[in-house]
């Protein structure tokens, strides 16, 4: 990214719990017997009754590729996260991105915030990731990686002038919500995401 918002760049971007009231409620049923002659009352004997404890169906192994994309998605999540992170802090300390990305998408981010702060501009405000869908996903490889296609809004976040706390004027043709596709994958430290690329194509 220039010193203005682009798509062009690798990345431009928490319960209430009710607990279920449960009655229980027993009830007796009485049975009575007629007398016999002898006058003694016959022996009610009770059927034992069958236990109540059933067997339960094996669960089915986790398919791992549903978990990768699970963890895929995740992670590119809180790539956009700290991506916010990361262009909101002059400092260039206050990051984690490197938890979330690596390769391309991390040395491009990081040039691109330290471009943006040199020239007394941060960003602030939230990215919005819509539908993050993995489109393709090969957990078999030596390097397991997927592709994450999304919608990315950048419309809320604002260039500000650090001195004067100030938005920047940026060019009003330039695109908000578009397309972009990601490519994660998994190294020994965990998912990356390591490559971004902007379709300029609106959503």
């Amino acid at each position: 990214m220039t010193q203005s918002v682009r798509p062009e760049h690798s990345g431009v971007r928490e319960r209430n719990r009710a607990w279920p009231a449960t009655l229980l409620a027993a009830a007796c049923v009485l049975a009575t017997a007629t007398g016999c002659s002898s006058g003694k009352a016959d022996d009610q004997k009770e059927t034992p009754s069958p236990s109540a404890s059933a067997k339960q169906t094996p669960s089915k192994p986790a398919d791992p590729n549903e978990t990768a994309k699970n963890e895929a998605v995740a992670t590119y999540t809180s790539y956009w996260q700290a991506m916010e992170r990361l262009y909101a802090d002059s400092s260039g300390k206050d990051t984690d991105l490197k938890d979330y990305a690596a390769g391309a998408a991390l040395k491009n981010a990081e040039a691109d915030a330290k471009s943006m702060h040199g020239k007394g501009r941060i960003i602030t405000g939230q990215v919005a990731v819509g539908s993050p869908t993995v489109t393709s996903a090969d957990v078999n490889r030596k390097i397991p990686n997927a592709t994450i296609s999304s919608c990315l809004d950048i419309s809320h976040w604002q260039v500000i002038d650090s001195a004067t706390k100030k938005p920047a004027a940026l060019p009003s043709t330039r695109l908000t919500k578009y397309v972009i596709v990601s490519t994660v994958e998994r190294w020994p430290e965990g998912w990356r995401v390591i490559r971004d690329e902007p379709q300029g194509q609106k959503c």
